[in-house]
């Protein structure tokens, strides 16, 4: 019986690392951690006419990453370049600042050396833009936005909170516009977890969103309020609601436009599944109770067959001699 209750106990112990696995995954795309706050409570929060009284939190500093891994040159598209004149246009004084891949990696290189293998070694270049994004905002701060995203008005108004992210209202979090104050421990964190986090799986999508974007940025993000800085109120980390379904608020800070650059065979199967969490929360549900009725059925089938085994085996040492065998 011994072997069995051993045999039970691994299979019980691998079934519920699975689906704790499987829990903490699917919270990813539900209720998050942190400040919801809208964009109209941000734009009425700063004064018009009149200079703000609370302190300045995010530098003037508007970066953006331009990697063109198709033909390697510095030629943008020109309904981008005229998407980010937008942001150029409304934020006079600020600091602009266009990251190339020469340059990208070059902050690595001069910065984050320790990176630099894992930078260069990414299965998808759009990872290496997901990535060099994190380590911007570590070192100089900022507001971050992807080239696809431009600008309805002067962004002031959201240097007031140290550091926050986009939060569309369903699904994951966002990462095409990001914005902190330089070192924040949020960002150390979550290019510590880098390395750890890059595991090339079979489907493009989430190797992308779970090794370096938006799932990944996610999960650092639920983890980061568990620490001991993160729980406290102070250090609460702020989410701008950016629902872009009719009928809902329309965003005033910012636009959307042409993106889709890093589009994979899976990624309309993923898309769908964003949009039946329902769904994917019973089909998970199901399948963790299959795996665990296998799991107990071959543990079980395992273990008796083992100890017939052995029954045959005592027999045969235990069955009397009879008339012409061996001496």
């Amino acid at each position: 019986m011994r072997p069995r209750i051993y045999v039970i106990i691994v299979v019980v112990l691998v079934q519920v690392f699975l689906i704790l696995r499987l829990v903490a995954f699917i919270q990813l795309f539900f209720e998050h951690s942190g400040i919801a706050i809208t964009q109209n409570e941000i734009a009425e929060a700063h004064p018009t006419g009149s200079e703000d009284p609370r302190p300045q939190l995010i530098p003037k500093i508007i970066h953006q990453v331009f990697h063109d891994w198709k033909y390697h040159n510095q030629s943008m598209p020109s309904d981008w370049d005229e998407v980010r004149q937008t942001c150029i246009d409304s934020n006079i004084g600020w600091d602009y600042r266009l990251w190339t891949e020469q340059s990208s990696r070059e902050l690595i290189e001069t910065y984050y050396p320790w990176f630099l293998s894992t930078y260069d070694g990414y299965k998808f270049p759009v990872q290496r833009v997901d990535a060099v994004r994190y380590f911007i905002l570590l070192k100089y701060g900022g507001i971050y936005l992807d080239l696809d995203n431009g600008c309805l008005r002067d962004l002031t108004p959201l240097l007031y909170y140290p550091t926050w992210t986009t939060d569309g209202g369903r699904g994951a979090l966002s990462n095409n516009i990001l914005a902190s104050i330089p070192n924040h421990p949020f960002w150390i964190l979550l290019t510590n977890s880098l390395i750890p986090y890059n595991y090339n799986y079979f489907f493009p999508y989430v190797t992308i969103s779970y090794a370096s974007g938006q799932w990944f940025e996610t999960a650092v993000w639920q983890a980061y309020h568990k620490t001991a800085a993160g729980s406290s109120p102070e250090n609460r980390l702020h989410r701008i609601m950016m629902d872009d379904r009719p009928g809902v608020e329309p965003w005033i800070f910012f636009t959307q436009e042409r993106g889709g650059t890093w589009v994979n065979w899976d990624n309309h199967l993923f898309l769908w599944v964003g949009d039946h969490l329902l769904l994917l929360g019973v089909g998970v549900c199901i399948l963790a109770a299959l795996v665990w009725w296998a799991g107990m059925r071959c543990a079980r089938r395992w273990s008796e067959r083992n100890h017939e085994r052995k029954g045959y085996a005592a027999l045969a040492r235990g069955r009397p001699k009879r008339e012409g065998d061996d001496a």
